[in-house]
């Protein structure tokens, strides 16, 4: 008897199935996995994020945070194969085109005296579809492949840009073109409604090779704004926010952004308001230089050099 009770562990008070025992003994592991997740975010915080993702300090990235963001992600554009950057970019020069409509729209429902108003509620529509789907749009790429280039200074990021540009740039054009083909010669768009959409269309193509430029210049500054400050912020309505508010005074304002604008000026060409060729050189032309200035030098290159000076002053304090 004695030795079947040391076999069932009644005799020695051992009880294989006691639930405090069982109870202790899942502490213990709940304690380690506890631990081990405080390690990992830890580590993640060390490594110049917050184990939740946000900023290293404060409630707002540093520059030196949203540079670091905007590289990154260029980066990893910068790799895509051609066609899922051609295909990304076409649909941009399709989605853009939406601007055109809504402003067309909005300016017939307005009295005239709002017709800027009108414009500037409308005209981000395009750009929302292009950001919230992640597509490829050229003046957006005066920041973003930008930074890597001024960050390595190498022939190789130089040509990566390069790469990038020559195939976004012409799968824009196309997308506009095909929109404003479109939009010009079916019944898409109301008999009732094209009045609307020849008068918003028309002034795009006036001023000249020099004021379309300098127009041009504040709109890719705007634009490259735009970019570098959705990469702020992971929160869909924030960013949502942020498109209208840098892009709706381009409208209002009357810019010139080379891909919204092209829509509208190939739409004059095609329903015989201007010429093919003002089109391309009048406005396509000196817009597009405009933009890369404004994109490259305004933004790209000015906050590049503020996040450089300020990683510079956080290592000379960390030496010190």
């Amino acid at each position: 008897m004695a030795t079947s009770e040391r076999l069932d562990g009644t005799a020695s008070g051992e009880n294989p199935e006691d639930p405090v025992a069982e109870s202790e003994d899942e502490r213990d592991r709940v304690s380690k996995k506890d631990t081990s997740d405080e390690r990992k975010g830890k580590q993640g915080e060390t490594e110049g994020e917050g184990s939740n993702g946000g900023p290293q300090v404060g409630t707002r990235y540093s520059s030196a945070e949203i540079h670091d963001n905007v590289k990154r992600q260029a980066e990893e554009e910068m790799d895509r194969p051609v066609g899922e950057l051609a295909w990304s970019g076409l649909a941009s020069g399709l989605l853009i085109g939406f601007s055109f409509l809504a402003v067309g729209f909005l300016r017939d429902a307005f009295p005239e005296r709002l017709h800027r108003v009108a414009a500037a509620l409308g005209y981000p529509i395009g750009f929302v579809f292009v950001v919230l789907g992640r597509h490829q749009l050229f003046t957006e790429n005066t920041l973003e492949p930008v930074i890597p280039v001024l960050h390595r200074r190498t022939r190789q990021a130089l040509r990566k840009l390069l790469r990038l540009w020559a195939i976004v740039l012409p799968a824009n054009l196309v997308g506009a073109l095909l929109f404003a083909l479109v939009a010009a010669y079916t019944q898409v768009v109301p008999p009732d409604l094209r009045p609307s959409l020849d008068r918003t269309a028309a002034p795009i193509v006036e001023g000249g090779f020099l004021l379309v430029f300098y127009k041009g210049i504040w709109a890719g500054w705007l634009i490259a704004g735009m970019a570098w400050l959705i990469a702020s912020t992971r929160d869909t309505m924030a960013q949502i926010a942020i498109v209208f508010l840098t892009t709706a005074p381009i409208a209002a304002l009357e810019f010139r952004h080379s891909i919204a604008g092209a829509v509208e000026a190939f739409y004059d060409a095609a329903t015989g308001i201007t010429s093919w060729g003002t089109a391309l050189l009048g406005f396509e032309l000196p817009a597009l230089l405009g933009n890369v200035v404004g994109g490259v030098v305004l933004v790209a290159m000015l906050n590049h050099a503020q996040a450089a000076e300020s990683s510079s002053e956080e290592g000379g304090s960390d030496d010190a």
